[in-house]
């Protein structure tokens, strides 16, 4: 699809995410935000504000004249799957939230329906396009052979976050692996590669609800480098990606780093990028150790070039940045982990 015209997209949800998508598509010169769909009357505010028409339904969009070349699914995970499926089967581009299912399984059919129709599936990890991150790829080499790596993701989410509307991430497909983790293994992917085996610990609850708070995690991947991670929805604690990077601006920035890589050659902390490296290139321990701290260049938020590369994708000028097999992978491990967390037990992917 190749047209001077803007690409037409909708947002499907008005929860914490779509308006700050809404946002995005406003500020890209190559797309028009043509209309919200959301049922809950909370929407009619968020697109007063907006200033674009608001629709009950996928359905009710797609025979109106707002239809769109594309649109965001924002809405719950258990219902990423068929809200994306309506869209594709109506001829609509999709850029879906992550996760891209809550089951291997139904993200299979996912991919498979936007192959039918022959449509765009691109899944929402914007954090590969936070300037952190393509910082932290670009300096891997430098750090020789990796050998092992070290992550946490651990954060407070109060009471109300679990209150109505929104009492669906008390269920066991919205805890903090579904929700949360996904976005690190799908960083972790990008950064080394795929995930083969996982063993995970079940953090014990304090809530009570159906969803996990947490674990710990330890990782193999198929390059041969090990890694751990922590992870806590349910603690007080500035090692997160959100805090460490200020990109939600939901949640105050601390710069605590949440990455440790160690490599053969040197070894980089995220955010904070701080390499450590041997002064004088003789390796040993008795050697004295220099710290540098290495630059990080100033870009539009993930949300933005994210956007302006889904206009591309969707125009055929790029090929998706994060597929649906890409997202189907990052589901693949989470559900791996939560397996090992009830049965005690490692798994291979």
């Amino acid at each position: 699809m190749l047209s001077k015209e803007p690409v037409k997209i909708a947002i499907v949800g008005t929860g914490l995410i779509g308006p700050r998508h809404a946002e995005a598509v406003l500020k890209e010169p190559d797309a028009k935000l043509v209309c919200i769909v959301d049922p809950n009357p909370a929407a009619e505010a968020v697109t007063q504000g907006l200033r674009c028409p608001l629709f009950k339904s996928v359905q009710e969009m797609l025979v109106s004249s707002s239809k769109p070349d594309a649109a965001l699914v924002c809405t719950p995970n258990h219902t990423h799957v068929p809200i994306s499926k309506e869209l594709l089967e109506g001829g609509v581009h999709v850029l879906c939230e992550k996760p891209v299912s809550i089951d291997v399984e139904s993200g299979r059919e996912l991919i498979a329906c936007a192959k039918t129709h022959s449509k765009q599936l691109l899944i929402g990890h914007h954090r590969r396009f936070n300037r952190y991150v393509v910082a932290t790829k670009s300096l891997l080499p430098s750090l020789g052979r990796l050998v092992v790596v070290n992550g946490l993701w651990t954060i407070y989410k109060p009471p109300e976050y679990f209150d109505p509307p929104t009492d669906w991430r008390r269920c066991d497909t919205a805890g903090p692996v579904l929700i949360n983790l996904i976005h690190e293994i799908d960083i972790l992917h990008y950064l080394f590669g795929p995930v083969i085996r996982v063993y995970a610990e079940q953090a014990e609850t304090q809530r009570g609800f159906p969803a996990e708070e947490g674990g710990a995690i330890t990782l193999r991947f198929s390059s041969g480098l090990v890694g751990t991670f922590l992870l806590s929805d349910a603690v007080v604690s500035p090692h997160n990606f959100e805090g460490g990077t200020g990109e939600n601006p939901m949640i105050p920035r601390t710069g605590k780093d949440f990455y440790r890589i160690f490599g053969s050659e040197g070894s980089l902390s995220v955010p904070d990028m701080t390499r450590w490296t041997y002064a004088d290139g003789k390796k040993s321990w008795t050697e004295r150790l220099e710290c540098e701290s290495m630059e990080v260049s100033d870009m539009k938020t993930p949300f933005e070039l994210q956007i302006g590369h889904f206009v591309k994708v969707v125009r055929g000028q790029e090929a998706p940045n994060c597929s649906g097999i890409e997202g189907l992978r990052a589901v693949k491990v989470c559900d791996a982990i939560k397996q090992s967390m009830r049965t005690q037990q490692p798994v291979d992917l």
